[in-house]
């Protein structure tokens, strides 16, 4: 925990109510006056913010800790957002640098794959192959080893391959078991997806490209596990913080991104092959560390992984590592031997890619091309707050065959609204009060956002702009079910909002809840209606044919 030293008071109505000489112009306050004044305020100001992000940060713990995930998802992003849109540098200032830094590795290392599985953005968790073999022993089958032995004499593969009993006792388990031979089956039907990228940049890289099968080992490709032992996390199972992990961010985990984390991949197992010169050393230094194997090699004197298997210098896990990759190759690169040639792989990936300079909502995005922000998010899984980040380029991934629509939409949302705002597409008959309704904002915005007027027919206007507020888009839920220990306190904290307004919305009168009261935690819409009911339009079979929506609401008049 970050300790901050309490500011000084400062007596600022004396200081500056000092009487100036007769027949003069009152003097400025001293230089050092007014600075002082001004790191006090700037002192009490971060001191504010840090306490604001610390009993968001603390529900989401909380929250954490009790399952609830996709609320302390909310209470994270909630005690970021409070640091990024401070008005301060945060860089500039050593608490908010230390409580930033904090709570950000803290929450990206916080099982990131139970908070996405909460918020419905990944699969359930299942074990790799190195899971599952590591905690058996399985015999070596003479008849398997003198089948791959003679296997290997016609099978092509730009990683040197060997058989040994090691090996041998792999192959047996993953072809003769059934939970050997599931997760093989299951990882490379998921390795459909992402085959053709992977060796595409293991190419450009200048790496053998059957290092594809590492990911078998590491992940069963599946880009956003995270090793809960250890806190590794994505195709590759980077650590958080690694000198050769991609980048990441408060607002973006690329270990996660199959692209970058590939392309990370690659240049480490580069670099590790030119420390080592040696393919199987480079995968245990992988593993183990490059500085671990390194020792191992001074201690013993070999640069030769089976030798260091022999002699016992190897961690477990490790020494199981390398073989069960280099078993799993043999197999692929075999597959009717080992019932393999029945696998029905995932389709290859394929999506459109745009930059963007500022921060874009995943929901807005969907909503564009027409797709769920699901889709979005799984096109996306690098993103930990559902949106691009504000200040930098970032590539946004979208569906197939959708970039030139997507690009021609999103001209007409104001770029500092484009993480919040949405963008509707009107069904038949739907009416500008059925939006305002379904989400959660007044009429009279609506109208103002589209320049449209409550008397307008509708019935040829294609879409509108949704303004919806940072609050409602952030929640995704405009009621809270009461635990045990709430208070009215705790939950205006938690959701961003006031104890008054708490009180107001849900009508109460004195400060106490009880547990399972279902409370308003968003403002109401107050939706304003036409004193004359709007009629629904008649034009069942009339395609509509035009969009009303602006980024000004200046450029808008007179069209």
């Amino acid at each position: 925990m970050v300790v901050f030293r309490a500011a000084l008071p400062v007596a600022l109505a004396a200081l500056l109510s000092v009487a100036a000489p007769a027949q003069s112009t009152p003097k400025p306050a001293p230089p050092s006056v007014v600075s002082s004044a001004a790191q006090t305020a700037k002192a009490r100001r971060i001191s504010q913010i840090i306490q604001t992000v610390e009993v968001a940060y603390q529900n989401g713990m909380s929250n954490y800790h009790d399952g609830h995930l996709a609320a302390a998802k909310d209470s994270f992003d909630y005690a970021v957002d409070q640091m990024l849109t401070c008005g301060l540098s945060i860089k500039d200032n050593p608490d908010l640098t230390a409580e930033f830094d904090r709570i950000v590795d803290a929450v990206n290392t916080l099982e990131m794959d139970a908070l996405k599985q909460g918020n419905g953005l990944a699969p359930p968790s299942e074990p790799t192959p190195v899971d599952v073999a590591n905690a058996v022993t399985f015999p070596v089958d003479p008849t398997i080893r003198a089948e791959a032995t003679a296997q290997l004499k016609t099978t092509r593969s730009d990683l040197p391959l060997v058989i040994n009993d090691y090996v041998a006792s792999y192959i047996n388990f993953f072809s003769k078991s059934k939970a050997g031979h599931g997760t093989i089956v299951s990882s490379l039907d998921r390795a459909g997806r992402y085959k053709d990228m992977i060796e595409r940049v293991l190419k450009q890289e200048g790496v053998p490209q059957d290092l594809i099968y590492q990911a078998v080992a590491e992940s069963g490709f599946r880009p956003q596990v995270v090793n809960r032992r250890s806190g590794a996390g994505g195709m590759w199972q980077f650590m958080p913080g690694d000198d050769h992990a991609p980048p990441r961010s408060a607002w973006y985990d690329e270990r996660f991104d199959p692209v970058a984390a590939t392309r990370a991949y690659a240049k480490y197992m580069k670099y590790l092959y030119s420390q080592f010169g040696d393919w199987y050393l480079a995968m245990a230094a992988y593993d183990w560390g490059a500085g671990n194997v390194q020792k191992a090699v001074q201690r013993t004197g070999f640069a030769d992984f089976w030798e260091l298997y022999k002699l016992n210098n190897l961690p477990a896990e490790t020494k199981n590592y390398v073989p069960i990759i280099l078993a799993v190759t043999i197999m692929a690169k075999n597959p009717k031997q080992y019932g393999l040639d029945d696998l029905t792989p995932d389709p290859p990936l394929v999506e459109d890619t745009v930059q963007t300079t500022h921060s874009v909502g995943l929901a807005l995005a969907a909503d564009l091309v027409g797709a769920t922000p699901q889709e979005l998010a799984a096109l996306n899984p690098a993103l930990l707050r559902g949106a691009t980040p504000p200040d930098e380029t970032y590539n946004l991934h979208l569906p197939a065959g959708t970039k030139v629509l997507f690009e021609k939409r999103i001209v007409g949302i104001p770029v500092d609204k484009r993480r919040y705002w949405r963008y509707q597409t009107l069904a038949e008959n739907e009416t500008l009060e059925d939006v305002a309704e379904k989400y959660h904002v007044s009429l009279s915005s609506l109208e103002e956002v589209n320049d449209l007027s409550s008397a307008a027919d509708v019935s040829d206007v294609d879409a509108v702009v949704v303004p919806v507020t940072p609050r409602s888009a952030s929640l995704g839920a405009s009621y809270y079910r009461v635990r045990r220990g709430d208070t009215l306190i705790t939950i205006a904290d938690r959701f961003g909002v006031s104890v008054e307004q708490l009180r107001a919305w849900n009508h109460l009168r004195g400060p106490n809840i009880r547990a399972g009261h279902r409370l308003r935690v968003a403002e109401p819409a107050h939706v304003e209606r036409s004193r004359s009911p709007r009629r629904r339009s008649s034009h069942h079979t009339t395609r509509r044919s035009r969009t009303r929506h602006s980024a000004s609401h200046k450029t808008r008049k007179g069209k």
